[in-house]
């Protein structure tokens, strides 16, 4: 899972501010732009798309996460984020609960194989309970960088 996370775009709990499906998705994309990942210019196209996906079925699997999702020609590699929302977002889950834990996930739409590979691999890790609490209690990036890198090798700073 970690391979394709910027670090510098982790947004925990503390400064997350979005409180709906939307803005949760707008904050994450903005966050990638902030960290020098993603144009400007592509922010609100991306945002579209992701948004798109979503009117084809929830990306809340359940259990308070939600993995948002979708391919788009302004990124090279498989890129993304995670946000932790302390009081939960209304993300229209399978299971009807407020999601804590995002992770955003935008690929080439060149590469749709690495695409499911990487969102296989996300819902795979994330069922490791005491993983996503631990996401949940971090404070800062860092600890969630850290939370991350005690799970699993790689990633991205």
């Amino acid at each position: 899972m970690m391979n394709f996370l910027i670090r510098d775009a982790i947004i925990p709990a503390p400064l997350f501010q979005a409180t709906t499906r939307d803005d949760a998705i707008r904050e994450l994309v903005g966050s990638l732009f902030k960290a020098g990942i993603l144009a400007e210019t592509d922010q609100a196209d991306i945002v579209r798309a992701i948004l798109r996906r979503e009117q084809l079925g929830t990306t809340g699997i359940g259990r308070n996460i939600a993995i948002p999702h979708s391919r788009h020609a302004a990124v090279t590699q498989l890129t993304g984020t995670l946000a932790v929302s302390g009081p939960g977002v209304g993300f229209d889950s399978v299971d009807g609960e407020p999601v804590h834990v995002m992770i955003l996930l935008i690929s080439p739409p060149d590469k749709p194989g690495e695409h499911l590979r990487s969102l296989e691999n996300v819902v795979t890790t994330l069922r490791d309970e005491a993983l996503v609490k631990a996401i949940r209690e971090a404070k800062t990036k860092d600890e969630i960088w850290a939370v991350l890198q005690g799970h699993a090798p790689g990633g991205r700073a």
